[in-house]
């Protein structure tokens, strides 16, 4: 005889956890408002872990409404400092359609085309330290611990660079090269991760730069040992599970909303 699971519990994910269930929305408009208040956490979690770069950085989801829609941070304005209400909407054709503020042209060229894959409901994009150094080894994250295998056989390296990504051509080819993973480390630029959740999409990104400075420790102290190809795959099912990246998010919603609850600010 098993007990049953706590009830508002999944019984049945891949990790075995006890992780509470997505949340179901009344209307479209709550949606909307749950999904905007995590993108102005994601950008304030993105600000406190210095993930800035000046201007450069963006992350967005899809509007639940209009799919060819998308929620981002605007143009110029600092991580640490984004509210609810400072969130812009861009549609298809990069026009600003809710919010006040002008959208990022590297936003609109990357994000736009990312979108286009249904599955890819949240985008996020940083120019952050240790990405960009493993990049230039022109090298992608090895299974060397339980957390990195959640990008096994689930990332792309970028090799191609001709300037900052600024043409819709060139967010065309980041979107066909990115296919259905869930990473893209592109070479002398940045990391891009991918979601079906803004909940995902973030704790994608912050795990992949944490295991790219665990990458570049080990080489740089001697010869790390990589995982077997079926320990790998062992540790991706736990770590690579999606609702444990939702969850994993969940955790530090909780304390940058705590922290810094003017965030949820909409007027």
């Amino acid at each position: 005889m098993t007990d049953s699971p706590p009830t508002g519990f999944l019984a049945d994910t891949a990790t075995g956890l006890p992780i509470p269930d997505d949340a179901v929305f009344a209307s479209v408009e709550e949606e909307r408002r749950h999904r905007k208040q995590r993108l102005a956490a994601a950008m304030r979690l993105f600000g406190k872990a210095g993930f800035a770069e000046g201007i450069s950085g963006h992350i967005s989801v899809r509007d639940p409404e209009h799919h060819d829609r998308f929620w981002v941070n605007p143009f110029g304005l600092s991580f640490n400092q984004v509210k609810v209400k400072d969130l812009i909407c861009v549609d298809a054709t990069g026009r600003v359609v809710e919010g006040e503020g002008k959208v990022n042209p590297s936003a609109f060229t990357i994000h736009s085309k990312i979108h286009e894959r249904p599955e890819a409901e949240a985008i996020a994009h940083g120019h952050t330290v240790h990405a960009r150094a493993l990049g230039s080894l022109d090298r992608l994250l090895e299974p060397l611990d339980q957390e990195s295998c959640a990008f096994y056989e689930n990332q792309v390296l970028y090799g191609d660079y001709d300037g900052p990504a600024i043409r819709i051509e060139h967010g065309e080819d980041i979107a066909r090269r990115l296919g259905d993973k869930r990473a893209l480390l592109l070479r002398h630029h940045g990391l891009l991760t991918v979601g079906g959740s803004i909940e995902e999409a973030v704790h994608w990104f912050f795990t992949y730069e944490s295991c790219a400075q665990v990458q570049l420790a080990a080489l740089a102290a001697g010869t790390p040992k990589p995982m077997s190809h079926q320990q790998a795959l062992a540790a991706r099912d736990g770590f690579g599970d999606d609702q444990l990246g939702r969850f994993s998010f969940q955790v530090m919603w909780d304390e940058i909303t705590a922290e810094q609850p003017e965030l949820l600010d909409e007027r």
